[in-house]
């Protein structure tokens, strides 16, 4: 059984070895150039755009797994009829699934563990000299995590396809719904694993200069942005007067589009100032670099565990009848 599924992978997983050669050779290459950089502080400017890129690749292996491994497990041989002659030998309906998910799973352990080893070996002195690993991007091609990405991917892959029964529609749902699983776990989830730190920020003028953007869509007294060394924050709160009440929005749009002309230079001007002169403060809810790793074996364990689920519902679902 295993020898068949061998036989029958042979194809993809050639195709993946060959990637996974020249991805290992580039990454192999590009840490001995960052390390060959004297003056550290120079990384961040020279590699930190390509360690984004790099971080977003990385990112669509857990889909391009669940879609071209996953979703044709089962899906192909619904589609060709081919089940009725492979569950009519002796092997179990369910046995012949656990050793397919086993083989592709470890396949997909090995190739998504090379490669977050690799990329995270490679990106280490960048990741040091900039004190941020923790952002969305960064943090699913780093450490361990994407392990479970990869198991959670090929098994919600399998599952999709044993119900859809189509191979090509189940391999663009699955890895629009991967997609979208790793833009809302992020987001969503992530920054709850542990109760966060809190801290307060007085809104001076340079505090204001120092943000990314000031004002929201609707027009509220919103900054964003801010950052707090060696932390990732993950909540910001409105900007709020000495007294704890969120700024009114037309004191806000007063400094915003009328603010007195001072001359004053940094990234929001006379605005800054302006708002700089009410007193104000902003509540920030932040994860510390430190909890980089417990974090990292949290999110492991979270796909994995979905992908176990996932795996259950399979080999119960295979089980039933399928004509």
């Amino acid at each position: 059984m295993i020898r068949m599924s061998l036989r029958q992978f042979r194809g993809q997983a050639l195709v993946g070895a060959i990637l996974l050669v020249v991805a290992a050779g580039y990454l192999v290459r590009l840490g001995g150039d960052i390390r060959a950089v004297r003056d550290p502080a120079q990384l961040p400017g020279q590699y930190g755009q390509t360690m984004l890129f790099l971080a977003a690749g990385f990112g669509l292996v857990p889909a391009l797994i669940g879609a071209f491994w996953g979703a044709p497990l089962v899906a192909r041989e619904l589609e060709t009829g081919t089940h009725r002659l492979v569950w009519s030998q002796s092997v179990p309906r369910r046995r012949w699934l656990a050793v397919k998910l086993a083989v592709l799973g470890l396949a997909g352990v090995a190739v998504a563990g090379t490669l977050s080893a690799l990329l995270t070996w490679a990106a280490a002195p960048v990741d040091e000299a900039a004190g941020d690993r923790f952002t969305a991007i960064l943090f699913g091609a780093r450490g361990v995590a994407p392990i479970g990405y990869a198991v959670f991917g090929l098994t919600l892959g399998a599952v999709t396809g044993l119900l859809v029964r189509r191979t090509l529609p189940a391999m663009a749902i699955v890895f629009l719904a991967l997609i979208a699983v790793q833009f809302a776990v992020p987001n969503l989830l992530r920054p709850h694993y542990l109760p966060a730190e809190r801290v307060t920020v007085p809104m001076s003028a340079d505090a204001i200069n120092q943000a990314r953007s000031l004002g929201s869509i609707t027009g509220g007294p919103a900054v964003g942005g801010l950052e707090i060394p060696d932390a990732w924050v993950t909540d910001t709160s409105r900007l709020l007067t000495a007294d704890g009440r969120q700024l009114s929005e037309a004191a806000f749009d007063g400094c915003f589009h009328d603010a007195p002309r001072t001359g004053a230079a940094g990234t929001f001007g006379d605005t800054a100032v302006c708002l700089g002169e009410l007193d104000l403060h902003v509540d920030l809810a932040y994860q510390p670099n430190r909890r980089f790793w417990p974090f990292q074996w949290f999110e492991l364990a979270l796909y994995l565990g979905v992908g176990a689920l996932l795996a259950g519902v399979g080999l119960w679902r295979v089980q039933r009848r399928v004509r």
